[in-house]
């Protein structure tokens, strides 16, 4: 919902980080969202609950170790029943290792997406899993070609980011404005 003050549709970018890769992460896709009011909301100091503020939702997890939660959305895991999910239209974005974690790259993302889709959410944001190397991803879509989310390995693939995040938000644009 836009205001007065800000016309643009405003967008709630929540995200877990412990090394600042997924905050920087972040960053990228707040900037390159020029026509939303994006509003950065970091879970260490965020409680979940305010992603009720905003239609629109952006969600950034990394993986750790061998397909585990970052700790701060671990912490927060209990506060997704406090979401009104069936209002949103939510997109995700993961962080992972795909040559040091290869059978579980990305699965924090799988594991955000089915929690919030089987509580209501509309999700958006897919993409393509072609280019990557894994053997295996709780992320991976029903149809198996694309992630629940966009897929960023900033540890193997660090030159590549830039341009899958522009992509993306691209993407979104269209996808948030229902086309």
């Amino acid at each position: 919902m836009a205001t007065a003050a800000d016309p643009r549709p405003r967008v709630g970018l929540c995200y877990g980080s412990s090394t600042c890769y997924t905050e920087i992460a972040a960053e990228h896709i707040a900037a390159a969202m020029t026509g939303y009011a994006v509003e950065l909301l970091n879970l260490a100091h965020t409680p979940l609950r305010a992603a009720n503020d905003y239609p629109l939702l952006i969600l950034g997890i990394p993986t750790w170790d061998y397909g585990e939660l970052q700790e701060d959305w671990e912490r927060v895991w209990p506060q997704l029943a406090e979401v009104a999910w069936p209002t949103k239209t939510v997109a995700l974005f993961g962080l992972g290792d795909q040559d040091g974690y290869p059978e579980w790259f990305q699965d924090a993302l799988g594991y955000l997406a089915r929690e919030v889709r089987d509580r209501g959410a509309h999700l958006v944001g897919l993409w393509p899993a072609a280019g990557y190397r894994f053997t295996q991803s709780r992320a991976l879509a029903a149809d198996g070609d694309h992630f629940l989310g966009l897929a960023l390995d900033e540890v193997n693939e660090f030159e590549r980011s830039e341009q899958r995040i522009r992509a993306w938000c691209a993407q979104l644009d269209r996808e948030f404005r229902g086309g």
